[in-house]
């Protein structure tokens, strides 16, 4: 049971702050996976299912699992033996997820520190907790497991080098956007035209010109308002614009 004044979320809650679905959450606690400390009182029935930073910290590690390739069962059993180390899960897959492409940077960078606090034995906060299992359903959200390894694939093909060119390379080039968005620039003029060849052609280079990994993309940023810490939801405007732009200039985009 959860200590007095304790902190504790309800499954919708808790849903809400992870990008997981309820059913989810309640299929966990069905097949023992992830049962709640405890639940609200009720005359009617078990009552609201109570979680606490003891049971983020366990979904953590249960969803980290299963970007590793582990089944439910799998993941129930490893979680049961008697040498299982939350710090070795976390390691796992910060290993996995630091060859994989830098759209996946901001999670990596949130197990790194997860790992060194649990090695530190420090108290971890739940929201550092909450904003990881975010990380993670993103990811999952929106890319395939096959596409997540062209990517990994596609970032050692291009080299570190030009990765850390092309990271340098969007804030310059949003500046420029957003200052021709300023100016009132016509769509259709060729300097927008040129403007999203530039934002087109940086975005290949993350895709590698895969349709399906751009769609993945195009509707992540569609849909969240924040990824990896940035403000897609302030991004939308250029991102608009751009596309007409191009549509201007008879880009084809992949798709």
């Amino acid at each position: 049971m959860p200590k007095t004044g304790e902190r504790v979320w309800k499954a919708g809650e808790l849903a809400a702050r992870t990008g997981l679905t309820v059913r989810t959450l309640h299929h966990y606690d069905a097949i023992g996976l992830l049962s709640p400390s405890g639940r609200t009182g009720s005359a009617h029935g078990p009552g609201h299912r109570l979680y606490t930073a003891a049971d983020l910290a366990r979904l953590q590690q249960i969803l980290s699992l299963k970007q590793l390739g582990f089944g439910l069962d799998e993941v129930r059993e490893y979680l049961s033996r008697d040498d299982y180390d939350p710090r070795r899960v976390v390691r796992l897959h910060l290993a996995r997820v630091t060859g994989q492409a830098d759209e996946l940077r901001k999670l990596a960078d949130r197990l790194a520190a997860l790992a060194d606090a649990l090695d530190k034995a420090e108290a971890v906060s739940a929201d550092d907790f909450l904003n990881t299992v975010r990380e993670i359903t993103m990811v999952e959200q929106y890319y395939t497991q096959e596409q997540l390894e062209q990517l990994a694939a596609r970032k050692e093909q291009v080299g570190q080098a030009r990765v850390d060119e092309v990271q340098a390379e969007w804030p310059r080039l949003m500046a420029e956007v957003q200052s021709a968005m300023d100016a009132r620039t016509d769509p259709a003029d060729p300097k927008a035209q040129a403007l999203a060849r530039r934002w087109f052609g940086l975005v290949a280079e993350f895709t590698g010109g895969d349709p399906g990994i751009f769609k993945s993309l195009k509707k992540m940023y569609e849909t969240e308002d924040k990824v990896h810490d940035m403000d897609v939801k302030a991004m939308r405007p250029m991102m608009e614009w751009v596309g007409q732009a191009a549509a201007a200039a008879g880009i084809e985009l992949p798709g």
